[in-house]
């Protein structure tokens, strides 16, 4: 009777492995300049996919008008704001740049701790005796690395030109998407349905939904609270309000709220003698500071249902491992680890429910029967 099962080929599969990995890492070299814009315009695609068939269905389902709004809303309302805010940033660094680096930075006097009651004095001494004592010369060895370190930032924030190229790649691909997003969608499925069945198919869905949830609940809120504190800023006299808004919409993106940006603002006013207008901004701050208590978990339900303290964590643990783009990178990974691990604990039934002291005793008895005699 012959064999039927032929012998295992090793040095065939060895080099068939070896030729998949070469030609795997072969396409991720080739379209390595387009990762990172076409990772954005997938997220910003899919996280505005329902507003793109809403406006399909008003104008009279034509895809064609419905992609060239979509475009021109991307390009008014991200790209253009975002290439003006880098540009103002960069504008605005050059005074903070000459002033850290031609040797003006001294310890402030601080005229004010007198005014302190009880320990106002001794405040006062005690701080002009520590500038005696070496906090000058700690200044002027700290300046140069303060100079070069604003330096540095501006000048990562200044590579104006791969950020237009990142962008305009990502509007790009995004009209590509908007275009063929269902036949996208499919593919994608369709791989995943090959790989793990049906669970596959699920994990791309519940990837989708944390991308919406994290677009809503996340971004949505940070612009929301970055916007309305700029307002505040800038009808209160802040100087510089562009720049503080900036920062705001990073904080609150980052989970730290506005108001590390907004009571410094507070304080200056009231030391200033604006009283009025610190009145004003003390009381928006309060609005603007305790908004995302309300409009963010209603807007991570209306992406996805999914635990908000599991999407929050995905995105400061994201924004830390993966810069900005883990922003989304990281509730993703989460959420679909959370809900396959879930399915996985309910395929069994869970314990019963009983006196705990039996279940105990079980392992008591176990250990009892396996000691040796």
């Amino acid at each position: 009777m012959k064999n039927l099962h032929r012998s295992t080929d090793m040095p065939q599969m060895l080099f068939t492995l070896m030729f998949i990995l070469l030609m795997i890492v072969a396409c991720i070299w080739i379209v390595q300049p387009f990762i990172l814009g076409f990772a954005w315009a997938s997220m910003v695609v899919i996280a505005t996919w329902p507003l793109m068939l809403r406006v399909q269905r008003l104008l009279w389902n034509r895809r064609s008008l419905a992609v060239v709004v979509m475009t021109l809303l991307l390009l008014l309302l991200f790209i253009i704001p975002i290439a003006l805010l880098v540009n103002s940033l960069i504008d605005n660094s050059a005074p903070v740049i000459a002033w850290a680096t031609q040797g003006h930075m001294e310890m402030p006097s601080l005229l004010w701790l007198n005014d302190i009651p009880a320990i106002g004095d001794k405040l006062f001494s005690s701080y002009h005796k520590l500038i005696a004592g070496g906090g000058s010369a700690i200044m002027a060895k700290l300046q140069p690395y303060v100079g070069r370190t604003t330096g540095f930032f501006v000048a990562q924030a200044g590579h104006f030109g791969r950020l237009m190229i990142h962008l305009g790649v990502m509007l790009l691909f995004s009209a590509l998407l908007f275009w063929r997003g269902e036949q996208a969608a499919q593919g994608i499925r369709h791989f995943a349905f090959r790989m793990a069945g049906r669970r596959g198919d699920a994990t791309v869905l519940l990837a989708g939904q944390a991308i919406r949830a994290v677009a809503l609940g996340v971004v949505v809120t940070a612009l929301v609270q970055g916007v309305l504190g700029g307002i505040g800023l800038a009808l209160s006299g802040i100087p510089y309000a562009t720049l503080l808004t900036v920062l705001m919409i990073l904080c609150c993106l980052v989970q730290i709220g506005p108001l590390i940006v907004l009571v410094p603002a507070i304080i200056w006013l009231y030391w200033s003698g604006d009283t009025t207008w610190g009145t004003v901004l003390l009381i928006w701050s309060c609005v603007v500071g305790t908004l995302d208590n309300v409009l963010r978990p209603m807007l991570i339900r209306m992406g996805a249902d999914l635990p908000m303290i599991l999407i929050l964590s995905g995105v400061i643990g994201g924004l830390v491992a993966f810069g900005l783009i883990g922003l989304f990178i990281g509730p993703v990974v989460l959420a679909v680890s959370y809900r396959l691990v879930s399915v996985w604990m309910h395929e069994t039934p869970p314990p019963p429910e009983g006196d705990l002291a039996s279940v105990v005793e079980i392992l008591s008895d176990h250990d009892e029967e396996h000691l040796p005699s």
